[in-house]
């Protein structure tokens, strides 16, 4: 009955597979995404090779960790190049278009919309509670006159790179999968998996790598869990891009994709256990961020 109940409520992803079922073969799946690995790695070669013979050794690096904000925007602007591989991974193997991985464009807007508007909310009920004792006072990085000056740049370039991960994972590969595998465990659960497995980065955040692995899990699954429920990736992206606003735009660590926050954590990414109350608390923001995008999809 429960395995009855989950299906019943993933009935507009049915809506949204209709293109992927057409083609179901898992050698279309495994030749997609090598394609999109080709892509991204090409592209990324030449953009890095071009941003090289512009700069010196040292700044062509520091490029790479998006220390400055001219840095960052164009790491995060390049994330479209896997957006591009998906395109053309999907028209050239299972003979669809990038708009029917993202699900109907009108539907996708306005339940991006609702998602958003409801997550930005719940951040003025956030803000409205007490301080958390977290720790050292924040370090201010942008001057505000400068971060509001960069904002719409900056909000472009998160919203492409936030989009760019959802159209691939809970897009192109969960609709690639839930075609040929009826059990979310399947369809779900890879993707999530392979989006974690892309967080696991011990030779930066030292002992909270498994903790930062964990959260993107669940992230992976709670997106996957709402592109399901809505039938466009609407939601998904919305929920990844307000995630992401606040971790790159707002507070972010300052020695990782730093260049366009306002304010810095006053740790870096190894100091793992002055970090580790942020993950919890940023675990905690996550579950309920996810749970008013649900209560938002059923208004």
């Amino acid at each position: 009955m429960k395995v009855r109940k989950s299906y019943d409520a993933y009935r507009s992803h049915e809506h949204l597979l209709s293109d992927a079922r057409r083609y179901p073969d898992l050698w279309r799946l495994f030749a997609g995404i090598a394609l999109v690995s080709v892509v991204v790695v090409a592209l990324n070669a030449i953009l890095f090779a071009i941003i090289a013979n512009l700069t010196t050794p040292g700044s062509a690096a520091g490029f790479l960790t998006g220390a400055s904000p001219l840095a960052l925007l164009i790491v995060l602007s390049s994330f479209i190049f896997a957006t591009l591989g998906v395109a053309l991974s999907a028209r050239l193997f299972q003979h669809r278009s990038l708009a029917s991985v993202i699900g109907g464009q009108s539907l996708a807007i306005r339940q991006f919309w609702r998602v958003f508007r409801a997550l930005l909310l719940l951040s003025v009920a956030v803000f409205a509670l007490p301080p958390y004792n977290l720790g050292a006072p924040l370090v201010a990085n942008l001057p505000f006159a400068r971060w509001l000056l960069l904002l719409p740049l900056s909000i472009v370039a998160v919203l492409i790179q936030t989009s760019a991960e959802e159209v691939l994972f809970r897009g192109y590969l969960q609709q690639s999968l839930a075609a040929r595998f009826r059990s979310p465990l399947i369809w779900i659960g890879l993707p999530s998996i392979l989006f974690a497995a892309g967080h696991y980065n011990p030779a930066t955040v030292g002992d909270n790598a498994l903790l930062i692995a964990i959260w993107a899990l669940t992230f992976g699954i709670l997106t996957a869990d709402l592109t399901a429920r809505a039938g466009t990736l609407g939601p998904a992206i919305a929920l990844h891009f307000f995630n992401n606003f606040a971790a790159l735009l707002v507070i972010s660590l300052p020695d990782s994709l730093s260049g366009l926050a306002l304010y810095h954590l006053p740790y870096q990414a190894s100091d793992a256990d002055a970090l580790r109350p942020w993950l919890l608390v940023d675990f905690a923001l996550m579950i309920v961020g996810w749970l008013t995008a649900r209560l938002a999809l059923r208004r």
